[in-house]
């Protein structure tokens, strides 16, 4: 079982060679070819702990890797960094299912992966490598990046987020973060923006040329990279383990998921799961008012032609779902010309149309929508008063959509809505759906809401307000190559640091 690009099948990768290289050389993703080939028993998996069950999907999914190094990893990412002895804890709110992602160490569900890229790439290195990991961030994966590759040895990691368009929040977990490897850059323009100018860094000969003198490779730590994907998978199996358990369903019965989604990583984390034998009906997509993936999933036209929005969901303010890529690979029948066609279509008009056999498909396992904010707020404050539970804004556009498909199908399978984040991220907008006066501060605005709500904040973003942030420094997309090669000469300067690194 080797990895090959979407847009050309003559790739042939290691899962290993994969997560360290982090694209490939064209610009296409890594993926595991006739991945329904391989299939989990999920009556095996009824009575293991959330490790073990990540043991034993990867184990499917990354197949070069050392089985003792895989359970040694996965042991290090998990054991003491998440709030919640099941990691991924699922609650029941009212008629549906909440699985909850936020309970690592930056309170968003970008942790699940980014604890354990890290192990994995370090099992992927050789010994004298020495990896610049780059992240373009829409907020959360740019700080669980950070805190997952902090200090870890032979990697420096770079993140470029949009300015002005995090969450305070957001942006103060980054900027404090302080460490030797770790740099991070606001960049004047928007997530889409940053996410192309680092692909096309990846793809960049001279770029290459110039690390390559200062003795660094290039990886990616957004899901772009596989090793950031594959952990995602693991969620969807122990959820449906817990619900079993709880007899919220039958050993068998079929689930759906409501994923709010910028990139499409998440969900198609699902359809890995899917694929792999779990019983989904159907992968709910829910896009903010960007709604260019609802409107996908509904016409199979992918339009980017259109203003860019700035949302109280700014993780989700995104217009090419990058991850899509990878469902129209597999939806095509594993057609990589075919999705190499519609990359370039989508690079040089903006826009592509599938054909009806690819719809088709994909309209056999996804529904999508799309809420705007006033929708948003709704959904926080309905939740909230009716069944005391508090969803952060990425959560209640899920919320949202969920009620819209429900309505709309009459669909009523039991659906699993995945919390993507702490509402204590985006303090103001949930406060903001809750009461009329509210501080222009994050952090009064926090202690607001806990008076309020009586949620407790977690102990990461209550201690933020203490944390001293580093000086912003706004870098031109254009400019981002320079400010990485300036980053990889400071950060591997001290060889002997790099080398032995701090393991945590």
């Amino acid at each position: 079982m080797r990895y090959t690009s979407t847009r050309d099948h003559q790739v042939s990768k290691t899962s290993k060679e994969a997560i360290k290289q982090g694209i490939s050389e064209e610009g296409g993703l890594f993926v595991l070819p006739h991945l329904a080939d391989q299939m989990l028993n999920i009556h095996e998996l009824l009575d293991l702990d959330y490790e073990t069950i990540a043991q034993r999907v990867l184990m499917i999914l990354l197949p070069d890797f050392n089985t003792d190094s895989l359970k040694k990893a996965i042991h290090f990412a998990y054991h003491q960094h998440f709030s919640d002895d099941r990691i991924t804890p699922v609650r029941s709110v009212g008629d549906f299912h909440v699985l909850e992602l936020f309970h690592g160490p930056t309170s968003a569900f970008k942790d699940v992966g980014l604890q354990l890229l890290p192990r994995l790439m370090q099992l992927a290195l050789d010994p004298d490598d020495r990896v610049m990991i780059l992240a373009a961030t829409s907020g959360d994966t740019g700080t669980a990046a950070l805190q997952g590759f902090k200090d870890v040895a032979q990697t420096g990691i770079t993140v470029f987020y949009p300015n002005h368009g995090v969450s305070p929040i957001q942006e103060r977990q980054m900027l404090t973060v302080g460490s030797d490897n770790t740099r991070v850059f606001p960049i004047a323009g928007n997530f889409d923006q940053a996410q192309s100018a680092v692909k096309t860094l990846f793809t960049d000969t001279s770029f290459a040329a110039r690390l390559q003198a200062e003795q660094v490779t290039l990886s990616a730590a957004n899901s772009i990279n596989i090793g950031r994907l594959i952990p995602q998978v693991v969620y969807y199996f122990a959820a449906y383990s817990q619900l079993v358990k709880a007899q919220a369903i039958s050993m068998g019965d079929e689930v759906n998921f409501t994923v709010p989604t910028g990139n499409f990583g998440d969900v198609l984390a699902g359809y890995y799961a899917k694929s792999l034998g779990l019983p989904v009906h159907k992968l709910i997509a829910a896009a903010n008012a960007n709604s260019e993936l609802a409107d996908f999933l509904a016409t199979g036209v992918y339009d980017r032609n259109r203003p860019f929005l700035k949302t109280v969901a700014p993780s989700m303010d995104i217009q090419i779902s990058s991850n899509l890529e990878r469902l129209l690979y597999y939806k095509s029948g594993e057609d990589s010309a075919y999705v190499a066609h519609l990359m370039q279509e989508l690079e040089t008009t903006g826009r592509y149309q599938v054909r009806p056999d690819v719809l088709t498909a994909i309209q056999a396992d996804f529904a999508g929508g799309f809420a705007v904010d006033e929708e948003v707020a709704d959904a926080i404050r309905e939740v909230w008063h009716r069944d005391g539970y508090l969803l952060d804004p990425h959560t209640a556009v899920g919320y949202a959509v969920q009620q819209q498909y429900r309505a709309a199908s009459g669909d009523n399978t039991p659906n699993v809505l995945l919390a993507t984040a702490s509402p204590y991220k985006f303090p103001r907008v949930v406060a903001k759906a809750l009461q009329s006066h509210v501080p222009d501060d994050d952090f009064a605005a926090m202690q607001m809401l806990q008076q309020v709500s009586g949620v407790p904040i977690p102990p990461n973003l209550a201690r933020l307000q203490q944390l001293r942030p580093q000086e912003k420094v706004v870098v031109a997309p254009t400019d981002m190559g320079q400010a990485i090669i300036g980053a990889a000469k400071e950060v591997f300067n001290d060889d002997q640091r790099v080398r032995s690194g701090n393991e945590r």
